[in-house]
């Protein structure tokens, strides 16, 4: 019973993006406080739902989170839809029609052939990510091009968590990640925002008027988001020379008596400590000390847990 009602919350959510707790517990005749323990249970599974609270709050899904593909197989979706057309024929019922319209679009995104129309493909996903982050970029853009607020449920990297409402103003994507620069309604200001870090993302339907900016008030040249910089020095074997080209920039790699260096300026963020030890030991910290330090102690940590 406990599963039947996650899944029917999850299709309830995905109509109306956003209800109450205490009409899902009406709906289904289960108190407020097991509510919230199901939804506690589909956040640990994956599903981006949100929680605020006050009196324009409720449960909400972000907007960009669709069923995952193959959540159907082609014929359980030919089937539904004939069953479905066949009810809707004889009860002439909208809301048949408009299920058989959204499962049909849902069919044919599916099975549509994924044959490249240009010579350029961009993908920013993770690996196996079901496209979810370009679906959450999209909406982004949209939101951006028809200037209007949105609802995030954001997640800093000290773990810090904090619902708020932006105004999208402009994309950027800079050093292989996306961001939106944006109003911040929490902190009356603009500020970058990265994408990966938007747990959810829910539009509001409230249009705003765009704040005059240029080019030169976006902060591309300095690391925002309140993290720290630190300016590196770095000794690469060839063997790990892609990977360093790659992360760093080639225009940053220089050889100097047979061997290969970088010296650049990187945001001091919960990953750089990890990407520094996935390139192995032929990637090798010169300066700053503290972070030749920082990397030893990770690594003897590592170690030690084996």
């Amino acid at each position: 019973m406990k599963y039947q009602i996650m899944i029917d919350i999850l299709f309830t959510l995905l109509e109306k993006r956003r209800i109450s707790a205490g009409e899902l517990a009406a709906r289904y005749n289960v108190s407020v406080r097991s509510i919230y323990r199901y939804i506690d249970e589909m956040t640990v599974s994956g599903i981006p739902i949100d929680v605020s609270r006050g009196a324009s709050g409720g449960i909400c899904i972000s907007d960009a989170y669709k069923l995952p593909r193959g959540f159907m197989t082609r014929n359980e979706y030919d089937r539904a839809i004939e069953a479905m057309r066949a009810m809707e024929s004889e009860l002439g019922d909208p809301v048949l029609r408009s299920a058989i319209e959204k499962l049909s679009a849902q069919r044919k995104l599916e099975s549509r052939d994924d044959a490249l129309s240009g010579n350029i493909l961009v993908d920013s996903g993770a690996w196996g990510s079901e496209r979810t982050f370009s679906d959450k970029l999209r909406l982004l853009s949209r939101a951006t091009d028809e200037r209007e607020a949105i609802e995030i449920d954001y997640v800093a990297r000290n773990g810090n968590r904090t619902h708020r409402t932006i105004l999208p103003h402009l994309l950027v994507y800079k050093q292989n990640i996306w961001y939106v620069y944006a109003y911040c309604r929490l902190r009356a200001e603009f500020r970058l925002f990265k994408i990966g870090r938007m747990r959810t993302v829910v539009l509001t339907g409230e249009t705003f008027e765009r704040f005059p900016f240029t080019r030169n008030d976006v902060p591309l040249s300095f690391w925002t988001d309140s993290e720290m910089c630190v300016e590196a020095r770095f000794s690469i074997s060839e063997d790990v020379l892609p990977f360093a080209e790659e992360w760093l920039g080639i225009e940053n790699v220089y050889e100097r008596n047979g061997k290969f260096y970088a010296d650049v300026t990187l945001p001091d963020d919960e990953s750089l400590i990890g990407k520094i030890l996935s390139a192995g030991a032929g990637f090798q910290v010169l300066s700053p000390a503290s972070l030749a330090e920082r990397v030893r102690a990770e690594a003897r940590k590592i170690l030690e847990s084996y």
